[in-house]
């Protein structure tokens, strides 16, 4: 089966994270899982150096699994493989009711702009992507094509990708 996907999509110091934190918790707070996909630059790391998980992967592992009775992750080295597609990651999250993904600006799924005053650029991403279903923004915006809600408004824009994302006929 498929999973429902929903994006946040905006440049940098937009407010992305932040929106999707909120909606992640307003979300399963409804009562749905909602897994989270984040696109973060290359050199990104989620274990500290020195760690054993670290230095599994530094001798040369291509998979760790760290596991423990709340949690696990599976981290893969991508060595001289090109980055996975997004649908190949998807294809590795397990069954939910709906997957927010974090950035991924080129792909094509249905995404909300995220929109700040003082994120560094401010031009709007919706000229140039017709998947960009709505805004969130903290303040005025003018001549747009979709919905524009206050990036605050947590509870409207849930209903929103809940209806989008057919979450909620179900």
């Amino acid at each position: 089966m498929a999973h429902r996907v929903f994006g946040i999509t905006g440049w940098k110091n937009s407010g992305k994270t932040t929106l999707t934190e909120r909606l992640v918790t307003e979300l399963v707070g409804r009562g749905w899982r909602v897994s989270t996909i984040k696109h973060a630059h290359h050199d990104f790391d989620i274990d500290k150096p020195g760690a054993d998980s670290f230095r599994h992967r530094q001798a040369g592992a291509t998979e760790v699994a760290i596991v423990s009775g709340r949690r696990w992750a599976l981290m893969h080295e991508l060595r001289n493989e090109n980055e996975p597609t997004l649908d190949e990651v998807l294809a590795r999250i397990a069954p939910c009711d709906l997957v927010l993904v974090e950035g991924y600006k080129r792909e094509h799924h249905l995404k909300i702009e995220a929109r700040r005053l003082e994120a560094k650029d401010r031009s709007p991403l919706t000229s140039n992507d017709p998947s960009i279903v709505a805004i969130a923004s903290d303040h005025a915006v003018e001549g747009e094509q979709v919905p524009v809600f206050g990036i605050d408004d947590i509870k409207a824009i849930a209903d929103f990708v809940e209806a989008r994302t057919g979450l909620a006929a179900h």
